[in-house]
């Protein structure tokens, strides 16, 4: 592959805040050789490489889906795991497709149906099909009776029930033997849960810490579900990676996650929560059923947990169960708009935390997420600001190109599966 350098862009390499206004970005095969200001390129490096002119268009980092199902069909919560798995893979592929041309170039796996994540992320690194790339996680993990519990017959594609240290490091092992990536674990209930209450802990401390010794042992990462203040002490206690949706608070959680701040990353997950509230009734469920559930104080508790995390330096990272009816894929960057309208973040701040924050959890060697020497060619070209207008990497029509790994795409996104909301 042939250099390329891209010029006259307005850049945001994400090593800070700093927006650069007449920027350049040199590639050579799949890596960044140099960033900057297009005033201090250095032209003999430069002098053999294809150039861009982009013409003021904005150029960042590829950005990382931190809580992602790619297997999951933008079905009702009860119809995930209806589809013949071929059909469902499928769909996963073109999730994957639609994920990548909105920008995604790295996504975090939080649960796959049936198991379609690991052959998905195959094929998307050999180049079958275009893609993020994938931390591929298997099917959930949970206890009797855990929010990953259903009796209903369909759900046995999307769960590992366990119970016990030695259960539980069984199935971890069967999660590492499907060569997935990430192992999700359910460590507490929320209220739609069928058995498991809000706060409720799913497991025992010998439990998680079964699961995250064996996991780490495995090379795997752990994802947890705690939305209460004692799952998420349980997860810090035990080794946790990725902490997903941390809703409610305590003291000690907040002092627990700020100390062990370098080694994990809090995921809000709100626009579950949000589009409970907006778009429940497309699944049968009320906004005043939803409020009376405790959903909209589970908002407000979110945001004032965000915002003491952030006054600590606890990571942020985006990515809210998307991939349901009501949270669709193609929709994620919404996130970024609740990040800056719900936890007052500057529309810089929340692109740090879609890019260099989220690159960091996807690949904690610091390869991913920002525009620097000798890390990872990945790019967005956007027609349009988002550091003055957030919900521009909504639409579709104005993501002009996106670069992976040293290599353009563009025109991924189908005509109907462009974020609406």
């Amino acid at each position: 592959m042939t250099q390329q350098l891209i010029t006259r862009a307005r850049l945001l390499t994400a090593v800070d805040e700093t927006v650069i206004d007449d920027g350049s970005v040199l590639i050579d095969d799949d890596r960044i050789v140099w960033s900057g200001p297009t005033a201090e390129l250095p032209t003999e490096r430069a002098a053999d490489a294809e150039r861009l002119d982009v013409d003021g268009k904005f150029v960042m980092p590829g950005m990382t889906e931190s809580h992602v199902h790619l297997s999951y069909s933008n079905a009702h919560p009860s119809q995930l795991d209806r589809q013949p798995i071929p059909i469902a893979m499928l769909d996963a592929v073109d999730n994957a497709r639609t994920l990548l041309g909105f920008g995604f170039t790295s996504a975090i796996s939080f649960g796959s149906a049936q198991g379609i994540d690991v052959p998905l992320r195959d094929s998307i690194d050999a180049g079958r099909v275009p893609g993020p790339r994938l931390l591929a996680s298997e099917k959930d993990l949970g206890s009797t009776g855990s929010n990953a519990d259903s009796q209903a017959p369909e759900s046995e594609g999307r769960k590992r029930i366990a119970d016990g240290p030695w259960a539980v490091r069984a199935a971890v092992r069967e999660v590492a033997k499907a060569r997935a990536d990430v192992v999700k674990i359910f460590l507490d209930g929320e209220e739609l849960s069928a058995y498991a209450a809000p706060g409720m802990l799913s497991y025992t401390d010998e439990e998680v810490a079964a699961a995250c010794d064996e996991a780490h042992r495995r090379n795997l990462r752990v994802a947890c579900h705690a939305r209460s203040a004692a799952a998420v002490k349980q997860a810090v206690r035990h080794g946790v990676d990725f902490v997903g949706h941390a809703n409610f608070l305590d003291d000690e959680a907040v002092e627990m996650l700020a100390a062990a701040r370098d080694r994990l990353v809090v995921g809000p997950g709100i626009a579950w929560e949000i589009q409970l509230l907006e778009r429940g009734h497309e699944i049968g469920l009320s906004r005043t059923a939803m409020e009376a559930r405790g959903y909209r104080r589970e908002i407000d508790e979110t945001i004032s947990s965000v915002k003491r995390l952030r006054e600590v330096g606890v990571p942020i990272v985006m990515g809210g169960d998307y991939g349901l009816s009501i949270t669709p894929h193609g929709t994620n960057a919404k996130d970024l708009e609740y990040f800056v309208d719900l936890f007052e973040m500057s529309p810089v701040e929340a692109l740090l935390c879609a890019t260099r924050d989220g690159g960091r959890a996807a690949d904690p060697t610091g390869m991913l997420g920002t525009l620097e020497a000798e890390t990872i060619a990945d790019l967005v070209i956007v027609d349009g600001d988002p550091t003055r207008d957030i919900t521009v990497l909504q639409d579709a029509d104005r993501i002009v190109t996106v670069i992976k790994a040293g290599r353009a795409y563009s025109d991924l996104v189908p005509r109907d599966g462009r974020s609406s909301t």
